[in-house]
């Protein structure tokens, strides 16, 4: 019977004084009968629009018809047909952005909780499944993938599925890329990525890790070892800063050191061999989802006071709507319509605070959003012992500098076709080493149509 509920099933969670000091996941997912229940919200639509906001064209009616008949497999079944990480993008893809946006439930309330429930039937799917990946018998062809975070595993999982044989280099110690380094493990659990990757080894991709191309490899020796084609998902791993005075100072991080501390080392455990400062005082310069997983870290960390400080208004802040308000639940301060303009030390060594400036909105920029500009007289400071800079990222030149022929923008992102073909035969590209940073699911997009194109070209289709 259909649910005309105009509201969503609220997602269990932690409560906000006991989750911000602890790593446990917040979100603790649906019970079988919230999800049931969330399920028979959807009205299975002829014309399917909520498909058309998937970067990576899930089967969102029929996954859902399926799970309110509680054929949870089955859902998982029609899910893995398009996405090689379903776990990952229920818990981190922004939905509301994307499929959720097109539910036709939203006209008139809130849209279906698409996004948690692909997170309860991968969770179900991983809790009951006894099953393990059948390997594909081998085509012959050699295909190397160039990181391992989210577009380099769908790309590999794509093209293994097909029986080629892949190779993912990965620089870093444990495969996962973003989602290991980047991701806190309260939004997404590190053995939920770890089992993701079993499933990719199962299919019979090979993992190396703490080989860095560019370095211990070239793209150009990849391809003299017989790699038929290379696909490069190396992220956007080169962080920016904004040039004021005080950077260089003890404290200050970017949130890529500072989360790949946390989230990568276990900085926030006593024992940690490479520990992070333990502020009371902390400001996060930046207002997207990074921004938001650096002051949620830090306040778990035990500081007292974590400010956000972005320079537009609550309206443009780019992160999701969900982590701005878990973030505000757990205490963390925002100075909006604030622009930092020195990092300031008492002892020229340490960060003793930061000063800004109030900033008002002027008339829209380039990118539709109104300019901030500062306002007269309105410079003051906040008191505080660290500053995390996370103002984005780009992609580390390091490929591009050592791969002959490949072209590149001018912000250091490969170019690419349609098809992620780039200026190299043979050589694709995708995901955040492409547009920059960007989210999972476009990653997850951009190497599902380049292992689409690699596949048409060595099998002989095109």
């Amino acid at each position: 019977m259909a649910n005309m509920s105009s509201v969503k099933n609220p997602m269990p969670s932690q409560e906000p004084d006991i989750r911000n000091k602890n790593f446990d996941e917040v979100a603790l997912g649906y019970t079988e009968q919230q999800a049931l229940d969330e399920a028979a919200r959807c009205l299975n639509c002829k014309n399917k629009p909520c498909t058309q906001g998937c970067p990576v064209a899930i089967n969102i009616p029929e996954f859902i018809k399926e799970t309110a008949a509680g054929n949870f497999e089955k859902a998982y079944e029609i899910i893995s047909q398009t996405s090689s990480l379903p776990a990952v993008c229920g818990r981190v893809c922004p939905q509301e952005l994307q499929c959720e946006k097109y539910c036709v439930r939203g006209l008139k309330g809130e849209p279906v909780a698409i996004g948690r429930l692909e997170r309860f039937v991968a969770d179900w799917h991983n809790a009951h499944s006894t099953e393990s990946a059948v390997r594909p018998e081998s085509n012959g062809h050699k295909v190397a993938v160039v990181g391992s975070g989210p577009s380099g595993l769908t790309c590999a999982g794509d093209l293994a599925k097909k029986g080629y044989d892949v190779t993912v280099f990965e620089a870093l110690h444990l495969a996962g890329g973003v989602l290991v380094y980047g991701i806190p493990e309260f939004r997404l659990p590190k053995d939920i990525v770890q089992k993701e990757v079993d499933g990719l080894k199962a299919l019979g991709v090979d993992i190396e890790t703490n080989v860095i191309i560019g370095k211990t490899l070239t793209v150009d020796e990849l391809i003299e070892d017989g790699f038929e084609a290379v696909f490069i998902g190396s992220g956007a791993g080169l962080p920016s800063f904004m040039g004021i005075p005080g950077e260089a100072l003890n404290g200050v991080y970017s949130a890529n050191e500072f989360l790949t501390r946390i989230n990568l080392m276990k900085a926030y455990k006593d024992d940690s061999e490479t520990p992070v400062m333990h502020a009371k005082r902390v400001a996060v310069v930046g207002g997207g989802n990074v921004a938001m997983d650096a002051a949620r870290c830090a306040k778990r960390l035990g500081a007292e006071e974590v400010y956000i400080v972005y320079r537009r208004s609550a309206e443009e802040l780019p992160a999701r709507a969900e982590e701005v308000e878990h973030a505000k639940e757990e205490g963390i301060i925002f100075k909006l319509l604030t622009n930092p303009t020195a990092i300031l030390s008492e002892d020229e060594k340490s960060v003793s605070g930061i000063r800004c400036v109030e900033m008002e909105l002027g008339a829209p920029d380039a990118s539709g959003r109104r300019r901030p500009v500062v306002k007269e007289n309105s410079e003051f400071d906040i008191p505080l012992e660290c500053v995390i800079m996370a103002i984005g990222t780009s992609p580390n030149p390091l490929i591009k500098s050592t791969t002959e022929g490949l072209e590149t923008t001018p912000r250091g992102g490969i170019v690419v076709n349609e098809d992620g073909l780039t200026s190299r035969d043979g050589v694709y590209a995708g995901g955040d080493a492409v547009t920059g940073a960007a989210t999972v699911i476009l990653a997850m997009g951009a190497g599902k149509t380049a292992a689409a194109a690699i596949d048409r070209k060595l099998s002989g289709k095109e």
